[in-house]
């Protein structure tokens, strides 16, 4: 057996981790690089690897999966010779984007009022800019929580978070806003594998599969049996025996995946959320009835949840008001349900925005469905869609990655292009400008037509202070838009704000 000695970012679910693919009899088995190179195997479901050697930037190759098959085809697929700056992953949050490119080149844009965006300030960016704080730390993962953002380097040894700090959310033990990456200092030494963000929460799995949590708590969405928050992680003992592999976060509640395929959910719940078959909350992790059918992968969306079995069959439950489960309808579903309108297909990643569903299938194609009154499901219209679409790209381009912020979406093709559509009030959408788009447009600043990594800001590499100096006395989120009778204004004030029933407390800062 010969091991190829290349750097790999391998899409993983809704995540991703570092990967190393081991030739073997002419087949790829792949493996994730662990400490003295030791290695344990993934059986997620991955679409693709792009590995690349370290010495030779401009030669990268990209690996196929298949998901059906859980195990990679036998022939390497396409090899290219990529641009200067090749994009590997794409993360959003409420209104803002980050995406990690190769080098281990950080950047970010979009809504920066929480200091979400890294770059040593609150300003808005409306094209992307690099995080030069994150320089050198072998950054392999970024993951955008709705006004926080989070980084992982290589074999989980540092895990860094920035941005707006209330609850506890960056893990640094108070909550001060940070408006640079810096390193969570209980995370040391503790081999992280993935890291997932809620609204106001984190979630952090570790190489031996234990799971911690930290942030806002008032519904048991770090699942330690309270409703305190936690201003550092915290090991969640419901799972002490109980290997995790995958964790994902919603706006309050949380879910996991076990080795052996089963579903766990806690935390908020009038939705039916996690699955249970009842509208309660849960303060500790309780596993989801399945009908013999095991588990691979999971998302969450503000409020609701969607998952894949091992047959390959897409469920979805929880809020439904907007026709976010793809259902056809707009009811709530307090257990998994099949989307049947998708059951000819499979699929290697899910992502759930505030209102909105996308699911990416093994062959390139993109399905989204659910709230779209700003275009985020890519459609070319502004009206909802209770039932998937598919999300057409110039070219017929094949989709290799998505990630859905609150109200806009992310993709990135298999020629290393990055699309963005929906919101566009704070520049989230990468194209230097606030207007919205309900069609899938080239992020330029990425293009991989000659001018990749050519446009791209960089931000100053060293701050004074990494803490926040803003003197505004009332800050808030973008609050989500809930449309009044005969009109579709969105609140106007932070009393608004707090009036609209349907936006819990965490929303309104």
């Amino acid at each position: 057996m010969r091991a190829l000695t290349m750097i790999c970012i391998c899409i993983m679910g809704t995540e991703s981790t570092s990967l190393v693919p081991v030739l073997n009899d002419k087949r790829y088995e792949i493996q994730a690089n662990i400490e003295n190179h030791s290695a344990r195997h993934y059986p997620f479901p991955l679409i693709r690897c792009t590995c690349y050697y370290p010495n030779v930037k401009s030669r990268f190759v990209t690996f196929v999966f298949s998901t059906k098959k859980m195990a990679m085809e036998d022939e390497v697929m396409s090899e290219v010779t990529a641009p200067s700056a090749s994009v590997l992953l794409i993360s959003a949050g409420a209104s803002h984007s980050v995406a990690l490119l190769s080098g281990n080149v950080v950047c970010s844009w979009g809504r920066g009022e929480d200091g979400q965006l890294g770059v040593g300030d609150t300003e808005d960016r409306l094209l992307p800019i690099k995080l030069n704080a994150l320089e050198g730390q072998d950054i392999i993962c970024v993951t955008c929580g709705a006004d926080h953002t989070m980084a992982r380097s290589q074999y989980g040894r540092d895990v860094y978070s920035w941005g707006w700090g209330d609850f506890g959310r960056l893990g640094h033990g108070d909550i001060s806003d940070m408006l640079i990456p810096h390193p969570i200092k209980a995370l040391e030494g503790l081999r992280i594998q993935q890291i997932a963000c809620g609204d106001s929460h984190c979630l952090a799995v570790t190489g031996d599969g234990k799971v911690l949590s930290w942030g806002r708590n008032q519904n048991g969405e770090l699942g330690l049996g309270t409703t305190e928050d936690s201003l550092q992680p915290q090991k969640v003992q419901t799972f002490e025996g109980i290997p995790i592999k995958m964790v994902a976060a919603g706006a309050e509640h949380s879910v996991a995946i076990t080795e052996h395929g089963d579903l766990y959910g806690w935390g908020w719940g009038r939705y039916g959320n996690l699955g249970l078959g009842d509208r309660n909350d849960r303060l500790l992790p309780e596993k989801v009835t399945a009908d013999g059918d095991k588990i691979v992968m999971v998302a969450c969306g503000w409020r609701h949840t969607i998952s894949i079995s091992s047959s390959g069959g897409l469920y979805t439950n929880g809020w439904g008001k907007y026709g976010q489960l793809g259902h056809g309808d707009c009811e709530d579903h307090l257990v998994p349900r099949k989307v049947e309108a998708l059951s000819d297909r499979f699929f290697s990643q899910l992502s759930g925005g505030w209102r909105h569903s996308m699911a990416l299938a093994t062959n390139g194609q993109l399905f989204g469905w659910g709230w779209n009154k700003f275009g985020q499901i890519g459609t070319g219209k502004n009206s909802d869609c209770s039932s998937p679409v598919q999300v057409k790209f110039p070219h017929d381009q094949k989709v290799v990655q998505i990630s859905c912020g609150w109200r806009h979406t992310l993709a990135v093709t298999e020629r290393g292009n990055v699309y963005s559509w929906g919101r566009g009030a704070n520049g989230q959408l990468g194209h230097g400008e606030t207007i919205d788009r309900n069609v899938p447009t080239i992020i330029e600043a990425f293009s991989v037509d000659g001018s990749s990594g050519q446009h791209i800001e960089s931000s100053k590499s060293y701050l004074s202070s990494g803490k926040s100096s803003s003197s505004i006395s009332v800050r808030y989120a973008i609050v989500p838009d809930e449309p009044t009778t005969g009109s579709q204004s969105t609140p106007t004030s932070d009393m608004e704000a707090m009036l609209d029933t349907s936006v819990p407390e965490s929303d309104v800062k």
